[in-house]
């Protein structure tokens, strides 16, 4: 069966993304979706997005990791919310949309820009050397010094594979560094199993451990990934929960294509 596709990027996190509101895409054959995300033999993403109908919002959008799992995609959704707009699924800048962990909103701001509420964060484990937090995808934090320089194949799959998180599939794992008034931030992905250029939960998950070592009871932090410019908006409501999160940045349309499955 002949699809047609559209391939968008968040910050250089790249994803294939399918108008599925007819629901011919087979979602149980896992080797069809890793051969779409192979960069070798498919299309090639960080991730493969589907849009589909639901009753009470303007769509559903059904996320899958270049391996087959589902979780819930940051910047992934930015682009999906671009899609969504530029397809005319969506007639005006703001959009409510359902994924897999629960409902959001978003704002097509223009000039490829998407603003997308993150959902409030709390329980958070804070500890002398990192952080670890759901923010849609379970994130490790932790400080480290020249970056640049770091590992992250090595150090990033010690942590992701470790078995403190084994209970729950693993964990995504997040460095950071401060460059005078922003942050670098470096991400091993979870389902990816390599660095991406750019996670959006991750980067959400980094301005709150940023929020939480300097005491900051709200306002906004800017992130610098390999893939370019985020920024993620807050207020801090406790010690260790955060609401009224907001994930900023670009989403931006790449090529389209068909692809026979």
């Amino acid at each position: 069966m002949l699809f047609t596709f559209k391939k968008y990027q968040g910050t250089g996190n790249d994803f294939v993304i399918i108008d599925n509101r007819n629901d011919l895409f087979d979602k149980s054959n896992l080797k069809t979706i890793q051969f779409i995300c192979n960069r070798k033999y498919g299309i090639g993403s960080d991730g493969l997005i589907l849009i589909e109908n639901h009753s009470e919002y303007d769509f559903n959008m059904v996320f899958f990791n270049p391996d087959g799992s589902q979780s819930f995609c940051g910047n992934g959704s930015r682009c999906a919310v671009q899609f969504a707009f530029d397809l005319g699924i969506i007639k005006k800048e703001h959009t409510e949309f359902i994924s897999t962990d629960g409902w959001h909103e978003a704002y097509v701001l223009g000039d490829n820009i998407v603003k997308l509420k993150m959902n409030d964060v709390s329980a958070i484990n804070s500890q002398k050397d990192f952080d670890f937090m759901n923010t849609g995808s379970p994130h490790y934090v932790a400080f480290k010094s020249n970056l640049n320089d770091l590992d992250l194949m090595t150090e990033g799959s010690k942590v992701r594979y470790a078995k403190a998180y084994e209970a729950i599939g693993g964990t995504n794992v997040n460095f950071i560094e401060q460059k005078e008034i922003t942050y670098q931030v470096r991400t091993y992905e979870r389902g990816v199993e390599n660095e991406t250029l750019s996670c959006g939960t991750g980067v959400t998950a980094c301005a709150l451990s940023i929020a939480l070592k300097n005491n900051t009871p709200s306002g906004e932090v800017a992130i610098e990934t390999k893939g370019g410019k985020l920024t993620v908006a807050f207020k801090k409501v406790s010690e260790t929960s955060f609401e009224d999160i907001w994930l900023q940045g670009a989403a931006t349309f790449v090529f389209d294509g068909v692809i026979n499955i």
